[in-house]
C-alpha cells in the first residue's frame, strides 16, 4: 500500500479557523498556513528592513590583450544572465571598474553596519544599499581579518532600523535559523535551516568560532545575518564548504558573541585589541594523554612559552590548560578565543594539569600585536601588482602563533582571498614568503618593492612551509 502525505497542514483545533472556512479551503484545494509559517513570515517581515546590500568597487584595471570574454556558458546562472542580464553589482570581469556584492545588517540606528572583511577588502569605494533602495557611500571604520568582520558607517537621512545581537552561546544544535542576504545579487533572499553544529573551527584563524548551518548560503550572502527565531542575529554568514561553488548545506557563520566584541573594539578606534597569553598550544591526542599519564583528551597542551610574554614564568611546556577564568577548555582552538576577548591587563585564572596534578595559576593578560587587525592591514599591493595576500612581519608573537621556526626569515601570510593568484598557486595561510624573484623578503615593504620590480609573470616565489623550502610559480595580477 502506498501512503501519500497530505499537501495541507491543519491545526489540531478549529478554534483558529472556523469549520466553514476550513471546509471552503478544503473544497478550493487551498493550503492553510500553519502557526509556524505565520511566525516565520512575521519574523522575516520584521527584520528584512535591517538587511543591506554591500557593493564593493575597485577602480578600472587594464585588461590583458586577448583576454577571454566572460564565460556565460560555464556559469551556473549563465542562461539566466544572457536572457535578463546580470544583477546589479554582480562581478562580470570585462575590464573597467569591478564590483563585488555582499550583504550586511544595521547594527544601530546611527548608521553602523556589519559585514565581512573579505567583502570590502581592497575596495576603493564601498556603497551600502538599504532595503528601500536608498544608497550611501560608506566609511570603513575598521576591519579584522582574523575574524573576517568589518564595521562600516553611513550617514543616513533618517534613523535606521537596527537588529539586536543575540547570545550565540545560548543557541542549541537543531534550532531553526534564518539567513537573509543577496546571493548572486538577488537581493532580500530568505533561506531557512537549522544549526547543524557549534564551535566549528574551519582554519580561518585562531580567533574565529563558527556556527554551522544547512540554511542555503551562496556567493553574495557573505556578511549577512543569521537569525534565530526571536529575530536576533546569532551569526554573520562568512563561508561555505562546497566542491561545486554552490550551496551544499554546509554554511558557516561567525558567532554573534565574537562579532559583538569585535564591533565594540573597531567602533572605539578602528582597531582590535586582543588579549595575549604568549603560548604555543596543541590538542591532547590519545597517544599524548597516555604518554603524559593523564585521563581524557580535553584541554590545550602548552608546547612552547614565548620569552617575555605574560605566560613566561607562569606556564611551562607540558602544562595542559583545562580552564580559563572558569570556562572549560575542551580543545586548543577554544583558548585563543577566550584569551583574545579578554580585556588587556585583566588578572586571569588558569586551571592546568601539571605532572598529573591540578594547579590554579594567575596571569595578567597582555596585548597581542595588531599588525593584521587594523583599519588598514598591511597588504602586498604595489603599483597595480598583487599576490592577493595579507602579510605580517615575523615577530616573536607571530612566530609563536604560526609555529614558524626562529631560523626562518621572511613575511608570514595571515590571510588571502580565495580567488587570488596566491590561492590559485596553492599558497596557504601560515606560509612564509622568503624570496620573490631574486629579492629576499624581510618585511611587507620588501614584498611591495619586489612586486613593483618584478619583470616576469609568473613570478618565482620561495616559501617556507612547516620548515620546508618550496618554490612556487605565482601569476602576478
Amino acid at each position: 500500500m502506498n501512503i501519500r502525505k497530505s499537501p495541507y497542514t491543519f491545526p489540531l483545533s478549529t478554534k483558529m479557523i472556523g469549520v466553514t472556512a476550513l471546509s471552503t479551503a478544503l473544497l478550493a484545494g487551498t493550503a492553510i498556513p500553519s502557526q509556524a509559517d505565520e511566525a516565520l513570515a512575521d519574523l522575516v517581515e520584521s527584520v528584512s528592513p535591517s538587511v543591506v546590500t554591500i557593493i564593493a568597487s575597485q577602480d578600472a584595471a587594464p585588461v590583458p590583450a586577448g583576454a577571454p570574454e566572460f564565460d556565460f556558458e560555464g556559469h551556473p546562472f549563465g542562461e539566466f544572465f544572457k536572457r535578463f542580464g546580470a544583477p546589479e553589482g554582480f562581478d562580470v570581469p570585462q575590464g573597467g571598474p569591478r564590483q563585488g556584492l555582499g550583504s550586511g545588517f544595521v547594527l544601530d540606528e546611527d548608521g553602523y553596519i556589519i559585514t565581512n572583511h573579505h567583502v570590502v577588502d581592497n575596495a576603493d569605494t564601498v556603497t551600502v544599499r538599504l532595503s528601500d533602495d536608498r544608497s550611501y557611500e560608506a566609511e570603513v571604520v575598521g576591519t579584522d581579518p582574523l575574524t573576517d568582520i568589518a564595521l562600516l558607517k553611513i550617514e543616513a537621512d533618517v534613523p535606521l532600523k537596527a537588529v539586536p545581537l543575540g547570545d550565540s552561546d545560548e543557541i542549541r544544535v537543531g534550532e531553526d535559523v534564518v539567513a537573509i542576504g543577496n546571493p548572486f545579487g538577488l537581493s532580500s533572499t530568505v533561506t531557512t535551516g537549522i544549526v547543524s553544529a557549534k564551535g566549528r573551527n574551519i582554519s580561518d584563524g585562531p580567533y574565529a568560532e563558527f556556527i554551522q548551518t544547512d540554511a542555503a548560503i551562496n556567493k553574495g550572502n557573505s556578511g549577512g545575518p543569521l537569525f534565530n527565531m526571536d529575530g536576533e542575529v546569532v551569526g554573520v554568514n562568512s563561508a561555505i564548504y562546497s566542491p561545486s561553488g554552490g550551496s551544499v548545506g554546509l554554511g558557516f557563520a561567525v558567532t554573534s558573541n565574537i562579532v559583538e566584541h569585535i564591533a565594540e573594539d573597531l567602533r572605539d578606534d578602528g582597531q582590535v585589541s586582543r588579549g595575549w597569553l604568549g603560548v604555543s598550544i596543541q590538542n591532547v591526542s590519545p597517544e599524548l594523554a597516555a604518554a603524559m599519564g593523564i585521563e581524557g583528551t580535553t584541554g590545550a597542551l602548552v608546547s612552547d612559552v614565548v620569552p617575555g610574554s605574560p605566560a613566561d614564568g607562569v606556564l611551562k611546556q607540558g602544562d595542559v590548560i583545562v580552564e580559563f577564568n572558569g570556562e572549560k577548555v575542551d580543545s586548543s582552538s577554544e583558548l585563543p578565543v577566550l584569551v583574545g576577548t579578554t580585556a588587556i591587563g585583566t588578572d586571569s585564572k588558569l586551571t592546568v594539569l601539571r605532572n598529573g596534578k591540578t594547579e590554579t595559576l594567575k596571569v595578567t593578560i597582555g596585548q597581542r600585536q595588531t599588525e593584521t587587525a587594523a583599519a588598514a592591514p598591511a597588504q602586498d599591493k604595489a603599483a597595480g601588482k598583487t599576490l592577493g595576500v595579507t602579510v605580517a612581519p615575523l615577530s616573536e608573537t607571530t612566530r609563536a602563533e604560526m609555529g614558524v621556526p626562529e631560523n626562518v626569515h621572511g613575511v608570514v601570510i595571515t590571510g588571502l582571498r580565495p580567488d587570488s593568484p596566491a590561492a590559485k598557486a596553492g599558497l596557504h595561510r601560515g606560509d612564509v614568503i622568503v624570496r620573490l624573484g631574486n629579492e629576499p623578503i624581510d618585511s611587507p615593504e620588501d614584498l611591495k618593492k619586489a612586486l613593483e620590480n618584478q619583470k616576469t609573470d609568473p613570478a618565482l616565489v620561495l616559501i617556507n612551509r612547516g620548515g620546508n623550502q618550496i618554490f612556487v610559480a605565482v601569476e602576478v595580477a
